[in-house]
């Protein structure tokens, strides 16, 4: 089974996505801010990340940051869900990492699963 750590502080939208992954019988597991998120990537080693960049504490950014410099983590797949949809946070995003840019807005949570199924190929 596929695990993913979904770390977003809104918590409708968290299950909003557990009711949705675990019908496609993928495992997630939640975090609530970047530093739950950092610990919990470390501890749990998902098979991809649902990471949003407006985050309590630590943000996105830097926990996009983190990951990449960790030879333990680096290769975890990250897609960033976000309302940010400035250009240069869509840029800062894919060049620190990310594999996929999604803003909230512009997709439904089925949509965002057929990217997470892509990605996990």
């Amino acid at each position: 089974m596929k695990r993913i750590l979904f770390i977003e502080d809104e918590r409708t939208l968290q299950k909003t996505f557990k009711d949705l992954l675990e019908k496609e019988s993928f495992e997630m597991i939640s975090a609530f801010d970047g530093k739950e998120g950092l610990s919990l990537i470390k501890t749990e080693k998902p098979d991809l990340i649902l990471l949003d960049l407006i985050l309590p504490g630590v943000d996105g950014f830097e926990v996009l940051k983190r990951i990449k410099v960790d030879e333990e983590i680096k290769e975890i797949p990250i897609i960033i869900l976000t309302n940010l949809e400035d250009m240069a946070d869509i840029n800062r995003a894919l060049e620190l990492g990310a594999t996929t840019y999604l803003v909230k807005a512009n997709y439904s949570p089925k949509e965002v699963l057929e990217k997470i199924k892509k990605a996990l190929k």
